[in-house]
């Protein structure tokens, strides 16, 4: 399969992105099976388990109406409420197995892709009304598969209702001479079974059909590297302009921090490959701080403008090493080191004593 605008071949796994936006179009992976299995199943189950309630509340509505057929006057004016009486028993018999088929059939959407709303595909669309892809639509792939798909169902469910039946054809005859409740006892769970294995059978169907409207949802997303290329750029943005942006960042760190070498009390140099700039007020901090470093062209302009200053520069190779490694910006030197820094600042304060 090949990308029409570019000719190169979708090759490349969808990004989330790309699921992202295709799933606010209304564009997932949804098999129309499985919610139908799922309901034929949970109908079934509940119409089995639940007969019981409904044979019996059906008996008790029959027996009553039956009953008082020579109390029961219809008239115009009592039409309403014997229809709605009739109508709110009607409810109660069937209301367990509409639930339970309710919220499966939600239940079962939900599972396959989630709460979503979206109104992208009730949009009007012309190529809808379009003739030749109509018919297109007619004879593609896709219709052939559902057509096949059906056909199998029906194939797979009259196969399941004849060999039940003919499993219990023996026992039909003999129920002539029995009692209608007997007869539809018999009908029943012949039919029940016969539903049973037609769904579940729908429903390994349904497992695989889901398993293909998958693989055909991912290979329909599938991009090619240059629409990967593309996308990231779109999301993180132009490298270039990243740089950039990196570049005028570092340059105003770098001037913030220049602006803090006047502070120092000292500039510890390697001698000209490293300098880094420490102050220390024995009332605000607890330890020396680093207000600035750098090396090459940053740690030249660090002395510059701690000599323009009047800040001593004390050479010290292993110390401007270390303090370069360890310690960042406005961080206080480790304790390993305080030694080593307090000499220094007890020569610088002793230098400045003696010019004073």
């Amino acid at each position: 399969m090949a990308d029409e605008s570019s000719g190169q071949e979708k090759s490349e796994a969808p990004t989330s992105r790309r699921i992202q936006d295709a799933r606010k179009k209304g564009d997932v992976a949804k098999s129309m099976e499985v919610p139908s299995a799922a309901v034929l199943l949970a109908g079934l189950l509940t119409l089995y388990y639940s007969s019981d309630f409904i044979m019996g509340q059906f008996l008790l509505l029959l027996r009553y109406y039956l009953g008082n057929l020579h109390t029961i006057s219809i008239t115009p004016n009592n039409m309403t409420v014997l229809t709605r009486e009739s109508m709110l028993q009607a409810g109660i018999l069937v209301a367990p197995v509409m639930g339970a088929i309710f919220i499966t059939a939600l239940a079962a959407n939900y599972a396959q892709i989630g709460f979503l709303v979206t109104t992208e595909k009730l949009a009007p669309k012309f190529d809808k009304i379009d003739p030749i892809q109509g018919f297109s639509r007619i004879f593609s792939k896709q219709t052939l598969a559902n057509v096949v798909k059906s056909v199998g169902k029906l194939v797979i469910i009259g196969y399941v209702s004849y060999t039940e039946v003919m499993k219990a054809l023996p026992g039909i005859l003999p129920l002539m001479d029995q009692e209608p409740i007997l007869i539809l006892s018999f009908m029943s769970k012949i039919a029940f079974r016969i539903f049973l294995k037609s769904a579940l059978i729908i429903a390994v169907l349904a497992a695989v059909d889901y398993a293909f409207q998958r693989w055909q949802f991912m290979e329909k997303m599938k991009m090619t590297k240059q629409e990967v290329k593309d996308e990231a750029k779109q999301t993180e943005g132009d490298p270039h302009i990243k740089g950039r942006i990196r570049a005028i960042q570092m340059q105003m760190a770098r001037q913030r921090m220049m602006s803090e070498v006047p502070k120092a009390d000292v500039v510890i140099t390697n001698p000209t490959r490293l300098a880094i700039a420490i102050r220390y007020d024995a009332l605000a901090m607890v330890a020396p701080t680093v207000l600035a470093k750098g090396a090459g062209v940053v740690a030249q302009k660090i002395r510059e403008i701690a000599e323009e200053h009047g800040i001593p520069l004390v050479e010290d190779k292993p110390l401007a090493q270390a303090l370069y490694k360890s310690v960042g910006l406005n961080e206080t030197i480790p304790e390993n080191l305080f030694q080593t820094v307090a000499e220094v600042l007890a020569y610088v304060y002793s230098v400045k004593r003696k010019r004073a």
